[in-house]
């Protein structure tokens, strides 16, 4: 099922490299929802999870992975965990060489990404945190790309402070009534927007 998908977003010109591709069928997506939408794993839809958050629709996991160039040795941060999936296909993505570390800002959600992680072996290369995303994580900036799987009504400055020169932030930003997938280089210490799509995420939460 999980190669089937892969080659419709393959086919679809959402998965554009061998990298994000091979993550995509590496990951079991059904390890990563509640066991009532197991079946549904490998539907290209968002599902939900609990406490209001949802799992990301494949192709936007492999989209977002895609805009951050991923490549062995890369620190990459994620705000908002989840369950832990866009995560586990980071980490795939730049071959287990290098970190991710993903912030999420409900505890229960932060434990159950944990554990996903964890049994699937993950925790060496991912770093899970329970806290608010819009700050970051000064402690381990720099990073090489910024992750936001959540819509912010404004770019954090935070992330930017955080985001290395010529690092990349994907992140999705409300716009009148809709919301706009952005990727973000920051040059010069500013940054340069680039409007990728429409988008529809969760509400990115204040802590």
């Amino acid at each position: 099922m999980a190669a089937r998908l892969v080659a419709e977003l393959v086919k679809e010109g959402v998965i554009k490299s061998e990298r994000v591709k091979n993550a995509m069928l590496k990951v079991p997506r059904e390890e990563f929802v509640t066991p009532e939408y197991r079946m549904m794993a490998y539907e290209d839809r968002p599902l939900p999870l609990f406490a209001g958050a949802t799992i990301s629709a494949p192709h936007m996991v492999a989209m977002m992975c895609e805009l951050i160039e991923p490549r062995p040795g890369m620190k990459i941060l994620e705000v908002g965990t989840g369950s832990g999936y866009h995560a586990a296909v980071c980490a795939e993505a730049i071959e287990r060489q290098g970190k991710v570390y993903t912030v999420e800002i409900v505890r229960e959600l932060a434990i159950f990404a944990a554990q996903n992680l964890e049994r699937l072996g993950y925790l060496g290369v991912v770093e899970v945190y329970h806290g608010d995303g819009r700050r970051g994580l000064e402690r381990h900036a720099p990073f090489d790309a910024v992750l936001v799987t959540a819509a912010a009504s404004e770019i954090p400055k935070a992330l930017v402070e955080q985001l290395r020169e010529g690092g990349v932030m994907v992140i999705p930003v409300e716009e009148g009534v809709g919301q706009v997938l952005y990727k973000v280089v920051k040059s010069g210490g500013k940054v340069k927007k680039q409007a990728v799509t429409y988008v529809l995420f969760v509400p990115l939460r204040e802590g």
